[in-house]
């Protein structure tokens, strides 16, 4: 394997008009590795992804992928990448093997070889057995795998995935990581993935928490929470206001309501929690502890959930919809 960066990104920016979807972002991933954007919606995530894989011009910048430069090397970067959409982009109305060899078609895959390799694909994924099934009885996790079969059909060197388990539920989101991690294993292949769920970046290598289109900070979910060094404490009081001054003018700590709980973070919590009843002065109804998390490491980087910061997405988007009628 090449030990040239399998994407290398600098500057890369996107405007909408006046909005900058994406401000100007530098990362590199390495060939093998399995690298995650992390982010709420509307961080930038998949405008990025979208540059990469040569659907969207990039405002400025640039971005070389398998070598290629997206912009000049369109249609080589095409033949080296393999993409999973997050919305579903199969055609219902035809059988799953069906949809492989239109793809194999519009890629070029030699006739001589398409039979095996879709067969090697769909084993990968499970799904062999199903082949003369239309794709519109499948369930979306098999839709999902059909995906992820098709994307890996044409060998190439970089995978996109673009949330690929958004919309599943938590089994079939853990199966499908299993067929990743598989397909990892037995290819020569770099992944490039966005998410916005935690439990998911754990599988990255290394992982870039992205937010109001820049990236934040770039290391592995373990360097990532080492950084953090601090217990999350929440804790559910009557009167949030009067608990967050409390935290502060007696134990000198800086609190916010996140997710519904005044949510604080303190060396070893476990230990104060005891000194917190006894000398915050006033009721506590609920209190929990936990080590830190990619979620704690984001809200350490950007000053909030991950959950906090797809709400406020969702009502500015919310907003500008109703502006604009």
């Amino acid at each position: 394997m090449s030990t040239a960066p399998a994407v290398a990104v600098h500057g890369l920016r996107k405007n909408y008009g006046k909005v900058e979807a994406v401000k100007g972002v530098d990362f590199e991933v390495a060939p093998g590795e399995v690298f995650g954007f992390l982010g709420p919606n509307g961080a930038g995530k998949t405008t990025t992804i979208s540059m990469l894989c040569t659907l969207v011009n990039p405002s400025g910048g640039s971005a070389l992928v398998a070598g290629h430069d997206v912009v000049n090397e369109r249609d080589e970067v095409r033949r080296n990448i393999g993409l999973v959409f997050q919305d579903p982009t199969l055609d219902g109305y035809l059988s799953a093997e069906q949809n492989l060899r239109f793809h194999a078609e519009l890629y070029g895959v030699p006739k001589n070889v398409v039979g095996d390799r879709i067969r090697q694909v769909m084993e990968m994924v499970a799904l062999w057995d199903r082949k003369d099934a239309k794709v519109m009885t499948f369930s979306g996790g098999m839709k999902r795998r059909l995906e992820i079969a098709r994307g890996l059909l044409h060998s190439p060197r970089v995978l996109f995935l673009d949330e690929p388990t958004v919309g599943l539920d938590p089994q079939t989101r853990s199966a499908i990581w299993g067929y990743i991690n598989e397909l990892r294993r037995l290819e020569d292949i770099t992944i490039f993935m966005t998410t916005h769920y935690m439990d998911e970046a754990e599988f990255c290598d290394r992982i870039a928490i992205i937010d109001h289109g820049e990236v934040v900070v770039i290391d592995s979910p373990e360097a990532l929470k080492a950084s953090v060094g601090k217990d999350r404490v929440q804790i559910h009081t009557g009167d949030d206001a009067k608990a967050i001054t409390a935290l502060s003018e007696r134990f000198g700590l800086e609190a916010a309501v996140r997710e519904g709980a005044v949510t604080f973070a303190v060396a070893s919590g476990e230990e104060f929690v005891p000194r917190l009843f006894a000398e915050l002065g006033m009721p506590i109804t609920s209190v929990s502890v936990s080590r830190p998390s990619l979620d704690d490491v984001f809200m350490s980087y950007t000053g909030s959930t991950i959950r906090d910061a797809e709400s406020g997405a969702d009502a500015m988007s919310w907003m500008r919809t109703m502006a604009r009628r």
